[in-house]
């Protein structure tokens, strides 16, 4: 059963948003080469606590970690490791807070640099990036009263599909609150007007999740990491909302986010 949140349940969730945006920020800045999946983790694990909050994905059975790190054709769910980013590497970062039972949830990709060394595709891994951020957005954008989940969806596919890229049809969007994942399912691809209505109040993780290549996915021995099947370049991005009359209020905002 889908649930509109109380104003006492909302204002948990904006100080768990608030931890996931600030964690996901000092992360994005300590992005850089020569730095390794686990130093991330260790970051992201201690901006959490030290804002109150505790690590959203180690409530999930099995997973050890603070974050998931994709890098180049990895998409969603990658375990860090000593392994090391390069100049040129495509890595996302997804990472999610839970304060006082509420869960929320974001992720970010972003193009390695090293002020010393072109990056091979430049150009095109910009527009990329681009288009998968431009995509979500457009998905938060129809997270409004009135509007239904497959408005989100066919927002999502227009953009990243309209620029020659695949959405992925097997990982997709979610509701989110008392629980990391809860209903609704909100699927990166649908069509517009369909689906479940939404209603003020209402929490969603709304996720551009996205190859270059084929929207095909492979899973990785380790049961966790998923890549394009086709080692296309992969994208993530999301963020965890409140449905709104009129707008979508973001809860995760890494970019305005305040306190330090």
């Amino acid at each position: 059963m889908v649930k509109v949140r109380s104003d006492k349940e909302l204002e948990l969730m904006r100080e768990s948003g608030r931890i996931t945006a600030l964690a996901l920020r000092k992360v994005l800045l300590n992005i850089k080469v020569g730095v390794s999946g686990l130093e991330l983790d260790k970051i992201a694990e201690e901006e959490i606590k030290a804002k109150g909050g505790q690590a959203s994905f180690k409530t999930v059975e099995g997973y050890k970690w603070t974050i998931c790190i994709t890098i180049n054709e990895e998409v969603v769910h990658g375990i860090p490791t000593e392994r090391k980013l390069e100049n040129g590497d495509l890595v996302g970062i997804d990472l999610g807070t839970v304060y006082k039972g509420w869960h929320t949830d974001a992720a970010w990709s972003v193009l390695v640099q090293s002020s010393n060394f072109k990056v091979k595709n430049y150009e095109e891994k910009e527009k990329f990036l681009k288009v998968g951020e431009e995509a979500m957005w457009a998905g938060v954008k129809q997270a409004v009263e009135g509007k239904r989940i497959g408005d989100i969806s066919a927002a999502i596919q227009g953009k990243v599909e309209g620029n020659g890229y695949s959405i992925v049809r097997s990982l997709i969007g979610h509701g989110v609150g008392r629980e990391l994942h809860e209903e609704p399912e909100v699927p990166g691809f649908g069509i517009a007007h369909r689906g479940m209505e939404l209603k003020t109040g209402m929490t969603l993780a709304i996720e551009a999740i996205y190859n270059m290549g084929s929207y095909e996915v492979e899973l990785a021995k380790d049961n966790w990491t998923y890549s394009s099947a086709d080692r296309s370049l992969a994208g993530l991005f999301e963020m965890s909302v409140i449905v709104g009359k009129k707008e979508a209020k973001v809860l995760t905002d890494w970019r305005k986010v305040k306190g330090l």
